[in-house]
């Protein structure tokens, strides 16, 4: 409060001051409100301020007002719901491997039990004496209230008398409760049990008597030596926290991890709870800022001893959708290949259809992974000895057991790896020869050709019976279209590509095959353990749209076969360990890329499943081919005549006659052209001229002086096979 003495004392120092001074009487309250005017960003600058001061500039604002957000509606909708049935429950192969695991830990643990039953008789016997003794002293320290002792005894120490009697008083009236209860357990109780011993018939009596020894045996069995062992041996976990968590990227020696888990900095940010998920533990965690998933997948290994977790449990991801700084840790109870495997689901019995989801694989968290053939192309890529042949025999053995379907196998490796499915295959060949690349290469022809016959059939029907202009499976189900499934596998096609004759046709024609097949009906499944530009076509690992990639050991091979840029987003086949057999990345099969370990099926397996696809294409009157005793279904292989000419006619001879050339072809190749050669000249030429005339190539009278004489024989001009072997292949690299 301000009193007017002491205004009026305040303004007669004030202008004292000033007169001594000669400086200027500044008004305070002007002062505070000029102050509290310049420091309000909003207020208004004069004119006369702007025109004094042309360099000066308002401030700007950089950042708005911050907008309101979505409402409530909206962040409900925007929600993602939880399945009210678990995914397990809702797939019937999941749910009878469910019921069929409990079953048999029921089953074991049951006869685990039974096994031991007398030694656990043996035990409870001479354990029910000392049963009986802690029963009786425990009865009688109970009715003399001994639990009470302990408190009566500090209330005395204490010498306090009020507490002291009034325990005494309540031990008094325990005591005579609890006599009276034994007396009367003792005068009816005792009498009860020698009628009913006397009146109760033998297997009752066994029963009571068995019944009170395992009771007293159980009541005197130790602390630390439980009668019962376990049937089944869990291993603890230790359950996944925010806390470990932060502790195993704060390892990882990353420096905007440090910086956040510092104190001052943000932490580490989850959005959403860490939970049980399958046979072990989700996290989602937002990465520091600038930090990537990338950049933990480099860190796995150091990851996981942050978490105290085997290699093989610790599996982080990116979420495709979110940031990318989003991370989805999944820490597994066990390492995904110590895990026993689960059995194929259609291992024992049942059918296929390419045109549903066939089973590939599973999870880590143990859920089934299917794979669609149809209207699909397949490929498989790893190192040697990483599971390769047994993922691709997979969906093989899925197709074999589509009695609708035409395989063609060839397993270019020479192992018989793929052997078993010859008894349902159409055309099959093993082995890494010449012969076996050449006959690969006839049957992609076969395969090529059908194309154009599988389009002209489709054009030609109704838009009622083909409203999508593709195969449907009612139209494979017709077998008089031809329509049916056509599988073309090539295991190790490494072998074919990069052959130094068949590779650019085979390369040209499968890719023509993966562009024009799926609408068609065909399946094209490749397999390779060098995924480099030479083995594999560019053009195929571009267009292929079901990759699985095991092991593999670089950033190229990782991309050529998932994807261009797959390791720069996290998706690393590199990470896996040798143990990793098996296990490898899954794209094209889901929206996202998923972790995969493939069904393990050996030969005995593989053979007893084939035999039932037999038998169901022999029912259904499907079986063709080799697994029919009959000659398969092939283009004529390429006519090397051409190729066979330039080998004989040196280059620097421009016209050769044709009787010579056909000399030389005889001893060139003398089981293709050795009745050639043993015809009369005139025969020779003209035979040649016959064999050159599809191919474009004229022949005509080439004159050449023989001692010192002109002579006119049937020839051709060199340059002309040249030009019909460029015009051939040219042909083909556009098919």
């Amino acid at each position: 409060m301000n009193h007017p003495d002491d205004n009026e004392l305040f303004h007669r120092l004030e202008a004292e001051m000033a007169a001594d001074s000669g400086a200027e009487v500044v008004d305070l309250s002007k002062a505070r409100s000029a102050r509290g005017e310049s420091a309000d960003p909003r207020a208004d600058r004069s004119a006369d301020s702007v025109d004094d001061d042309p360099d000066d500039r308002s401030a700007v604002m950089v950042d708005g007002p911050a907008p309101a957000g979505p409402g409530l509606m909206d962040r409900l909708r925007a929600g993602q719901r939880r399945e009210v049935i678990p995914p397990w429950a809702k797939s019937k192969p999941e749910f009878v491997t469910a019921l069929g695991w409990l079953g048999g830990f029921a089953w074991h643990t049951t006869a685990f039990h039974a096994v031991r039953l007398p030694w656990y008789s043996v035990r409870l016997s001479f354990q029910a004496p000392a049963g009986v003794a802690k029963f009786v002293s425990g009865t009688l320290r109970w009715v003399a209230d001994t639990e009470g002792e302990p408190l009566r005894q500090v209330a005395a120490r204490r010498e306090n008398v009020e507490e002291y009697l009034k325990l005494s008083r309540q031990r008094d009236n325990r005591v005579k409760l609890r006599g009276i209860l034994l007396l009367l357990a003792l005068v009816v109780g005792v009498p009860l049990a020698l009628v009913l011993f006397v009146l109760a018939p033998t297997w009752l009596e066994v029963l009571a008597l068995a019944l009170l020894t395992a009771g007293f045996g159980f009541l005197g069995a130790s602390a630390d030596k439980p009668v019962i062992s376990r049937a089944v041996v869990t291993t603890e976990v230790e359950r996944l926290t925010s806390g470990i968590v932060e502790r195993a990227l704060g390892a990882l020696g990353i420096a905007e991890i440090n910086k956040a888990l510092a104190k001052g900095g943000e932490g580490i940010k989850f959005p959403a709870p860490i939970t049980r998920d399958g046979p072990g533990w989700r996290a989602d965690v937002d990465l520091p800022y600038g930090v990537t998933v990338p950049d933990i997948l480099d860190r796995r290994e150091k990851l996981a001893s942050g978490l105290r977790r085997p290699l093989g449990c610790v599996w982080p991801e990116p979420v495709a959708d979110e940031h990318a700084g989003r991370m989805m840790l999944w820490v597994g109870d066990r390492a995904l290949n110590k895990v026993p495997a689960p059995p194929w689901p259609l291992a024992k019995n049942g059918s296929a259809s390419l045109f549903k989801p066939l089973p590939f694989g599973t999870d880590q968290r143990g859920r089934n992974v299917d794979l669609t053939l149809m209207y699909d192309n397949v490929l498989i890529g790893a190192m040697p000895g990483m599971g390769k042949t047994f993922s691709l025999r997979t969906p093989l053995l899925a197709a074999a057991l589509d009695p609708t379907a035409e395989l063609l196998i060839w397993e270019l490796k020479g192992t018989g790896d793929l052997h078993p499915l010859k008894k349902v295959a159409a055309d099959y060949g093993s082995g890494p020869d010449d012969e076996t690349a050449a006959a690969a290469l006839d049957s992609i022809r076969y395969v090529h050709k059908d194309l154009e016959r599988r389009a002209k059939v489709i054009s030609s029907l109704p838009k009622d019976k083909c409203p999508e202009n593709k195969v449907i499976p009612s139209l494979a189900a017709n077998r008089s279209l031809g329509l049916h499934p056509l599988v073309l596998a090539i295991d190790e096609c490494q072998e074919l590509f990069s052959h130094d004759k068949y590779g650019k046709e085979a390369g040209a024609l499968c890719t023509a095959i993966i562009k024009r097949g799926r609408a068609l009906g065909v399946i094209l499944l490749l397999a390779t353990q060098r995924p480099d530009k030479d083995s594999l076509p560019p053009a195929i690992s571009a267009n292929v749209g079901t990759r699985f990639c095991l092991r593999v050991m670089g950033q190229i091979e990782n991309d050529m076969i998932l994807g261009t840029s797959m390791y720069k987003n996290g998706i690393r086949a590199t990470s896996f360990t040798r143990s990793d057999k098996g296990i490898g990345y899954l794209v094209g099969a889901a929206d996202d890329p998923q972790i995969v370990r493939g069904y393990y099926l050996d030969n005995p397996a593989a053979d007893a499943i084939c035999e039932r696809a037999r038998k169901a294409r022999i029912d259904a009157g499907t079986l063709r081919g080799i697994a029919a005793g009959e000659a398969p279904e092939r283009r004529e292989a390429a006519d090397p005549l051409l190729e066979d000419i330039l080998a004989v006619v040196p280059a620097d001879e421009a016209k050769p006659w044709n009787d010579v050339t056909v000399d030389r072809l005889a001893e060139l190749r003398p089981e293709k052209y050795g009745p050639w050669g043993e015809m009369a000249p005139a025969d020779k030429a003209r035979q040649l001229t016959t064999a050159l005339k599809p191919y474009g190539v004229s022949t005509g009278q080439v004159a050449r002086r023989v001692n010192g004489k002109t002579v006119n024989r049937t020839g051709f001009e060199r340059a002309h096979i040249v030009t019909a072997i460029a015009e051939r292949d040219r042909n083909r690299d556009a098919g």
